[in-house]
């Protein structure tokens, strides 16, 4: 009995570190999802908040039906849903002006995925930033006769990112470990591999403490850029003590 431990351990250990380019591919796979679904998730939410602010009664129902029911209906059921139904509904309209299916990649499918629901809560955390600009300055830029897209780029957008950087930092880190719920669509990211080499050398333990520590690292790292990112969003403001 003694003997077979020893050979399963040994087994373990030859075993086990081959899996970690795996791990380091499903990580690669998971911040290429993170990057592209955060980067389409803040598109959808600049159009969104001034769609909301700015936008006609319909356009603004539309986007208040698109916010309120993203946010409400769990995350992993919206993953199945779109990656699903969103697949089967594209493939029907394709056929209906007879193109045939098309196979959407994992990759891509993805970040759609995230993107939508980043989407939905972006638009509220940049609302939220657009509104917390002074309407004097708004004011003022008009009186020396600039235009509205003139406006938007020099005092709206600077304006607002002091008030903007902290929620999109916190939805960016969503969004990383949002991926892992991709696992259950059987696309390769990190927590699915994770769950693959444990399952194939039984070292549970240690592989899901590296997955954590990848988790962690991308974290730490996000949380040094995010930090640069506000100081030079601030940079000019009066600091309260």
């Amino acid at each position: 009995m003694a003997a077979d431990s020893l050979v399963n351990w040994g087994l373990l250990s030859l075993s086990a570190p081959g899996w970690g380019g795996v791990l380091l591919q499903g990580f690669f796979n998971s911040i290429q999802i993170a990057v592209g679904g955060f980067t389409l998730g803040l598109a959808l939410g600049v159009g969104g908040a001034f769609g909301k602010l700015y936008g006609g009664p319909v356009l603004r129902d539309l986007l208040e039906c698109y916010t309120t029911v993203v946010r409400a209906v769990p995350e992993l059921v919206l993953i199945l849903l779109l990656y699903y139904a969103g697949t089967d509904l594209l493939n029907q309209v394709l056929a209906l002006v007879a193109i045939g299916p098309v196979d959407i990649s994992g990759l891509m499918a993805g970040i759609f995925v995230i993107g939508v629901v980043q989407g939905a809560y972006s638009t509220e955390v940049l609302r939220g930033a657009i509104k917390a600009v002074p309407a004097g300055q708004i004011e003022a830029a008009r009186a020396y006769g600039m235009s509205p897209t003139m406006v938007l780029r020099r005092i709206t957008l600077p304006a607002m990112l002091p008030y903007a950087i902290p929620g999109l930092s916190n939805l960016w880190l969503i969004a990383t470990k949002d991926t892992a719920l991709l696992a259950v669509v059987g696309f390769s990211e990190l927590t699915l591999v994770t769950r693959q080499a444990a399952g194939t050398t039984k070292a549970y333990l240690l592989f899901f403490l590296a997955a954590g520590a990848l988790y962690l690292a991308l974290t730490l790292v996000s949380n040094v850029f995010i930090g640069m990112l506000e100081r030079h969003a601030r940079r000019g403001l009066a600091v309260n003590r």
